[in-house]
């Protein structure tokens, strides 16, 4: 019996604006399995980011059940909810969302200070190193070029060997050459952990990397060509 990674179950997600409620997800349900690279595709202001955000547990659903390795997150207040993300699920996000006064290195350890394990800086260091990034553990993000900023964001996201890896347009901010590069040490990353990657993503080529594809039309979700 499969026993998957990602189990969402009737969600929606409405919110008020100053022109009323507004239905962003309209019964999302979804299953993505262990290991499994899946891209989510669709028009702007479809829901893609809303639906990732659930996932990541960053948003709290209106209804329904959303459940990550066994986990009902529901049953979690914002505490415990931080310290199972931290643990289980890795973020990347288009516009990096780093600390601006850490360094690379301080913020890659940041998920393992977080959680109280020893030897965050040190693997921090590790973890730049593998991308490429050995050199610039000192830097703060505003000495770092976008591609660079991306690739400390992926190690962050990667550290904790987190059994689901989520990305947000991960290649939004990038030109085409760095994007592909960032997108070349994701996959890897993922293969190499036998992680899941959960990817929302504008480009066709990028989404045909996967070997799902699900997408998302005005807050409903349907399968792709798979």
């Amino acid at each position: 019996m499969i026993d998957p990674i990602v189990r969402l179950s009737d969600i929606t997600l409405s919110l008020r604006s100053a022109a009323g409620l507004v239905n962003i997800l309209r019964g999302v349900s979804l299953e993505v399995n262990r290991g499994q690279h899946m891209a989510v595709v669709g028009p702007s202001g479809s829901g893609k980011s809303s639906l990732l955000a659930i996932t990541a547990g960053l948003e709290r659903p209106s209804s329904g059940r959303v459940e990550i390795a066994g986990q009902d997150l529901s049953a979690l207040n914002e505490d415990s909810l931080a310290q199972f993300r931290g643990r289980y699920v890795g973020i990347v996000f288009q516009s990096f969302h780093l600390v601006p006064t850490m360094t690379a290195q301080e913020n890659v350890a940041l998920p393992l200070e977080l959680a109280g394990e020893a030897g965050a800086l040190e693997r921090a260091s590790e973890a730049l190193a593998t991308v490429g990034l050995g050199a610039r553990t000192g830097h703060l993000p505003t000495e770092l070029s976008g591609g660079e900023q991306q690739r400390v964001a992926l190690a962050r996201a990667l550290i904790a060997r987190p059994p689901l890896l989520l990305a947000d347009e991960p290649t939004g901010n990038l030109d085409g050459k760095t994007g592909e590069g960032i997108v070349d040490m994701m996959f890897g990353a993922a293969e190499e952990a036998g992680a899941t990657l959960v990817m929302v993503t504008h480009n066709d080529e990028l989404a045909q990397r996967c070997a799902r594809t699900v997408v998302m039309d005005d807050g409903n979700l349907r399968d792709g060509i798979s």
